[in-house]
């Protein structure tokens, strides 16, 4: 892999850090998957996995410096299904605007398949996805966000 390759795959690994103790300050069980990416054992696994109070959430986290479409293997896509499927959890799409500290969560189930195979988040469903906060206010069952820390990491 390029010097450059690594650096982007640092600074990803970084946004998934920075997602998963978001998470855990709200009293999420937390887990994240350093190798997701990686052909571990042919396995593909999610690059978070969130638990509250028995309710799962698996993501596959992504952080750009502007709006984009977001592509997902079919693979990938398929097999992190599986896996929510397995859990009894729900499987999303996290996307962070660099720069912005927001987080966006797409549900896997909105994705749309393209005529090549892969997956697709489309600009319009960013702009109008959840916020982290109100995701995380609807699993713990908060009325308002008064339980929700809204300070990003």
């Amino acid at each position: 892999m390029s010097k450059g390759g690594l650096e982007v795959r640092r600074k990803g690994f970084e946004h998934e850090r920075e997602f998963a103790r978001r998470l855990f300050k709200e009293g999420f069980a937390v887990i994240r998957a350093p190798a997701s990416g990686a052909k571990v054992f042919r396995l593909i696994y999610p690059d978070v996995v969130a638990i509250y109070k028995n309710k799962v959430l698996v993501f596959e986290v992504k952080a750009y410096s502007s709006l984009r479409v977001v592509y997902i293997d079919a693979r990938r896509y398929e097999r992190l299904m599986a896996f929510a499927e397995r859990a009894g959890g729900e499987a999303f799409l996290a996307f962070k605007l660099i720069g912005t500290g927001e987080w966006r969560l797409v549900p896997f189930t909105k994705l749309e398949k393209t005529k090549s195979g892969v997956y697709c988040c489309g600009i319009g469903q960013l702009e109008i996805a959840e916020k982290l906060e109100d995701v995380i206010a609807r699993v713990k069952g908060c009325q308002g966000h008064a339980h929700v820390n809204r300070t990003p990491t």
